[in-house]
């Protein structure tokens, strides 16, 4: 059989071959498949799967979805018929939806992006879908002139919902449209469509846990109402067999082990059913690729949970102030996918039809953020560990018998920070590499070349820590105008301890002789004293919150930037709660803080008026290193 490109060579009709993909409309696009010999159902099956968006779209359907097992099943999609909102308003939607979610959590209603549904989710065939796109753009073409623009909407909440509910007379003009809509669609595509009877509304949460409710109010009283926007008649597809599976997002790449393992892309969708996963083994599940439509078991630790419409297929869109058909991505669609990026770790993602909605909320980018009046708080991890680096024992191949320093890597210091009780006390707080405090100056370099400034440093009172605050300032050439802020109440979960005791840190006054810039004159908020050995996680979470609403009350000032630099488990206990968020049970908190590298960076902003933090996006880049191991030339270079 022919390659790909070649087929692509041949597909496209040479008076469509100047223009941008997606200009070819089905019938011309199915009469190609089927003089490639390509079989009529599974020509139908591709363009359906694929909102009819080009020719190449389709083909690359095709070609991935060579051993689904389900490629000639006749089954038809589901279809629904949503108005989604575009323009300011859909913009503070976008918002509400970001900060809800990271303020509160998911909730049922970030399943689905902001709409209102005009029918119940219907079957249509294959080969009618373009009937089913022509009664769309017939019968908003009749409504135009009808249909109430502006839309007035009010906000209505109650003990387990929050939503935008449509004005009673406008509301039932748009029940009429759904209506005729119906009705159209049984003429041109031979579907049974029931349109949406209860109260019209753009659901804003619901589900969400009782204590939630004030805040979720709160950030939806700040959307503006009354911000322009344009309604479209959008419609979307999913496939039947997944509609009661739950969606999951690949996230890193897996290559099968055994036969009945599935192979994942990051980037790709998976199906899961949950009546299917009481015969596995612990920590895999048996899910379905979107991509492939091939089935197996997957590590569980390489997906996440996604929205139900991640995967939904758009079909075409109808704008009540022009009446024009889009047969590519709505505006709505375009607005959301650059303002909501996928989020997407290292490595090559997956290339997925463009017209299926793959729109998780991610954080919002630093960069696009217009207020310079709002507070931001940076959470930063040490650098490299000597201790890790060179093993436990790492004291006896640095001291002689005498407590003298004696370099034995070019990764070690070359001189070591002078201590009142002794070289012993390093073996529980252990000094960075030379590599750590590389790692340090270059993110204070990236913060200096991103025009970040940074008004207060907090620290923890491990010595990697005091040292890779430092080399950050280095970096940002602030070594000489800010001072380190000790602060006890930062430093890890005791339990993590080893012994029966906490480390002997370094006093302000010694690391200050060390010329490591710290603040003589800083009272700590939770001195010493107050660390208990051992102490619960619920003592670690409450401190932790406790010490950062005391940092950011005395850095209360509009605009100021504050640094905590400290521990990979501060990333999460230091920034969780400030989100109005729970914190999580404490085998959920390990596993995030086992993912936080050094130098693991994290950045939050104040929110206008609601009186909470969200997590943004870094205005640096990541920080990406690998191990180097031990290399003795006379090992292995000397040998006969």
């Amino acid at each position: 059989m022919a390659t790909k490109e070649e087929l692509y060579s041949k597909v496209v009709p040479r008076k469509n071959r100047q223009n941008r993909p997606g200009t070819v409309k089905h019938g011309s696009t199915l009469e190609v498949f089927l003089s490639m010999g390509f079989p009529k159902a599974r020509a139908l099956k591709a363009l359906a799967s694929t909102g009819g968006k080009s020719v190449q779209a389709a083909c690359d359907w095709l070609f991935s979805h060579v051993d689904d097992p389900f490629l000639d099943d006749p089954l038809p999609r589901e279809y629904v018929l949503y108005l989604r909102p575009t323009g300011p308003l859909a913009n503070k939607l976008f918002e509400y939806w970001h900060q809800s979610r990271q303020v509160c959590g998911k909730n049922k209603a970030h399943n689905i992006f902001p709409h209102i549904t005009l029918c119940q989710f219907f079957m249509c065939e294959d080969s009618k879908v373009d009937g089913l796109c022509e009664a769309l753009q017939n019968t908003v073409s009749r409504w135009k002139e009808t249909f109430p623009l502006p839309l007035p909407l009010e906000l209505y909440t109650s003990s387990n919902f929050i939503g935008l509910f449509v004005e009673e007379q406008s509301a039932e003009i748009i029940k009429k449209f759904a209506a005729d809509f119906a009705s159209e669609a049984a003429s041109k595509a031979d579907v049974q469509v029931e349109p949406h009877k209860k109260q019209l509304h753009v659901t804003l949460a619901y589900h969400f846990q009782p204590n939630h409710l004030a805040t979720l109010e709160k950030l939806a009283r700040i959307v503006d109402l009354k911000l322009g926007c344009d309604w479209v008649a959008a419609l979307y597809s999913r496939d039947i067999r997944f509609a009661n599976h739950e969606t999951l997002r690949v996230m890193y790449p897996y290559t099968p082990q055994n036969d009945d393992e599935l192979e994942l892309v990051q980037g790709d969708y998976i199906f899961m059913s949950p009546i299917e996963q009481s015969s596995t083994s612990e920590g895999w599940i048996y899910g379905t690729s979107l991509a492939t439509g091939c089935s197996g078991l997957l590590p569980e630790n390489y997906i996440a949970k996604a929205d139900e419409s991640d995967t939904w297929v758009f079909h075409s869109s109808n704008s009540f102030l022009t009446a024009t058909a889009s047969a590519g991505a709505s505006l709505c669609d375009r607005v959301f996918r650059r303002r909501c990026q996928e989020e997407q770790g290292p490595g090559e993602a997956l290339s997925l039809p463009t017209n299926v909605i793959c729109q998780p909320m991610p954080m919002v980018s630093k960069n696009s953020r217009s207020c310079p009046q709002k507070r931001d708080l940076y959470v930063c991890r040490h650098g490299e560990r000597m201790d890790v680096v060179f093993g436990k024992h790492w004291l006896t191949q640095c001291f002689d018998a005498k407590g003298n320093y004696i370099r034995s890597n070019l990764n070690m210091p070359p001189i070591l920070p002078q201590r009142s009780g002794g070289y012993r006390d390093y073996e529980k707080d252990a000094p960075i590499t030379v590599f750590g405090c590389a790692q340090a100056r270059l993110v204070g370099e990236a913060l200096l070349e991103s025009k970040s400034s940074i008004d207060y440093v907090y620290c923890s009172p491990s010595l990697r820590c005091v040292q890779t605050a430092f080399n950050i300032l280095k970096g940002l050439q602030q070594e000489n105008k800010i001072k380190l802020r000790v602060e006890p109440g930062l430093f890890e979960w005791t339990k993590w301890v080893s012994g029966n005791t906490l480390p002997a840190w370094m006093s302000t006054e010694e690391l200050a002789a060390a010329n490591l810039g710290t603040d003589t004159t800083y009272r700590p908020h939770f001195p010493v004293s107050k660390l208990g050995i051992s102490e619960s996680y619920e003592t670690y979470i409450s401190r932790s919150c406790q010490v950062m609403r005391d940092i950011l009350a005395e850095c209360k000032v509009k605009g100021t930037s504050v640094l905590i630099v400290a521990h990979a488990s501060s990333l999460e206990a230091c920034t969780r709660q400030l989100q109005g968020l729970s914190a999580r049970n404490s085998k959920d908190f390990v596993q995030v803080v086992r993912k936080i590298p050094y130098l693991g960076f994290c950045a939050c902003e104040e929110l206008e008026d609601a009186g909470i933090w969200q997590l943004v996006d870094p205005p640096i880049l990541p920080l990406t290193h690998g191990p180097n191991h031990s290399f003795s030339w006379r090992d292995i270079l000397y040998q006969d």
